[in-house]
């Protein structure tokens, strides 16, 4: 048997906006069974990476192939429903008083608020199971705006989900969460990564506590350059990371795979 085609491959990938560079020769492959989070400072490039994978933003030079398509020769609207995707510039566009349901059924036409599309049965049979899945299921029919923070992160990811995407794309699940409600996203996640079926992922975050054990890969990112990429737990070293962070820090994982870092 062959390797198989990588989810995403890019290859020199170039991001600039005037003369700022936002991100630099980056080179990264993407296998169906890999779990990567994505660590670095506030303007590493984390989101502009992440809108790149999303079909969202061209490079200005390189390569992205994505899905077994090249971007740039390929209808990027054929592409979105077979990429899930939360962020909270997503999750600020979804109106207050859309039901729960609703919110996950309409990723099927790549839309956001219900309109007047007709939804199969099957559909909304989906989003339920969805629902129940990440244990938001009793609040289906409940409005989006009543939800607390943690119960929105989930529906959010619920949506992600809906068309079966190949790839999953998480851009600070846990931001703005409290202890409870991040530990709560964690354990999801966790159950998530492990699922052999689920979809490759790509997790940002600021946080190695956020790191969802059956994470496998980790890429560091700082100024717009990979500083590290691989393994997670040959990645994610206490050099690697004070590199990242520009500064002195210890990292541990413990027994359950949940990781944590302080400065030395």
């Amino acid at each position: 048997m062959g390797r198989m085609a990588a989810v995403a491959e890019l290859a020199g990938v170039l991001v600039k906006r005037g003369q700022a560079v936002l991100l630099d020769a980056i080179d990264l492959s993407i296998q169906e069974p890999d779990r990567w989070v994505i660590l670095g400072p506030n303007g590493a490039g984390k989101t502009t990476l992440l809108s790149i994978l999303a079909g969202n933003l061209y490079p200005s030079d390189g390569v992205v192939g994505l899905l077994g398509e090249v971007l740039g020769t390929v209808d990027v609207f054929e592409l979105r429903p077979r990429i899930g995707l939360t962020s909270s510039s997503l999750s600020e566009r979804i109106p207050a008083t859309e039901r729960v349901v609703d919110v996950v059924v309409s990723a099927a036409w790549a839309v956001i608020g219900r309109w007047r599309e007709q939804y199969d049965p099957d559909d909304e049979a989906r989003a339920l199971q969805l629902l129940e899945d990440f244990r938001v299921g009793h609040l289906a029919r409940r409005t989006f705006g009543t939800l607390s923070e943690g119960e929105r992160k989930r529906v959010q990811i619920a949506r992600a989900l809906m068309t079966d995407p190949e790839l999953l794309l998480l851009d600070e699940p846990a931001g703005g969460l409290d202890l409870a409600g991040r530990e709560t996203l964690v354990a999801t996640l966790a159950e998530l990564f492990q699922d052999p079926c689920s979809p490759a992922t790509m997790l940002v975050t600021h946080h190695v506590e956020e790191i969802p054990p059956g994470t496998t890969h980790c890429l560091l990112l700082a100024n717009g350059r990979i500083q590290a990429a691989g393994p997670l737990e040959t990645t994610l070293t206490d050099q690697n990371l004070s590199a990242t962070f520009g500064m002195d820090l210890l990292v541990r994982c413990t027994d359950d795979g949940r990781w944590s870092a302080r400065a030395r």
